[in-house]
């Protein structure tokens, strides 16, 4: 595929880029304040969608190793795997802060502002991994491999903060769910 039909086929991709990355952080802010009346609390959620973000914190791992050792096949697959747990993890996080009120965090002194700092950090590079994903991905499924590498190298370790950092802030927070 020549460049001029790369950038054509990218070009196509880009609109859908750009609603998904305002789209999503948009829908998750307004579902974050709906709360669904006279539902159970999804209180076993968090520690499976902790686990979902440190399960993808080792595909990551796993797919950056395979591609390192020229294994294209398994590197594609792994990073499908890794969107599709993202995926997931945003819908029971949806889920849960649907059905359930925030849960506080408890501690104090030099624990709550590492916790904030992972926190505040979390929140806002997950809302910035969605465009470099998206089209990261898209550069890959077009054959636009040099571009595919440039970015993967600004994509791969914000989306591994992503998912360590969604795992960090869970074991800090978590002594402070009322189960």
């Amino acid at each position: 595929m020549n460049k001029t039909s790369i950038n054509k086929e990218q070009n196509k991709y880009n609109k859908i880029i750009v609603v998904l990355s305002i789209f999503i952080p948009l829908v998750v802010a307004v579902l974050f304040g709906v709360k669904i009346p006279n539902v159970e609390p999804l209180m076993f959620l968090p520690p499976i969608y902790a686990s979902t973000n440190a399960i993808t914190t080792f595909v990551l791992i796993f797919a950056f190793l395979a591609i390192k050792n020229k294994n294209i096949n398994l590197h594609k697959r792994l990073m499908k795997i890794a969107i599709l747990l993202s995926a997931l993890f945003l819908v029971m996080y949806v889920a849960y802060h649907m059905t359930s009120d925030s849960t506080k965090f408890g501690g104090d002194g030099i624990l709550k502002y590492m916790y904030y700092f992972i926190l505040i950090t979390h929140i806002l590079l997950s809302i910035l991994v969605i465009p470099f994903v998206l089209i990261t991905y898209v550069r890959a499924i077009t054959n636009d491999i040099e571009r595919h590498k440039k970015i993967a190298k600004i994509t791969f370790p914000l989306w591994l903060y992503v998912a360590v950092s969604g795992v960090l802030v869970f074991i800090l927070i978590s002594p402070y769910y009322q189960y």
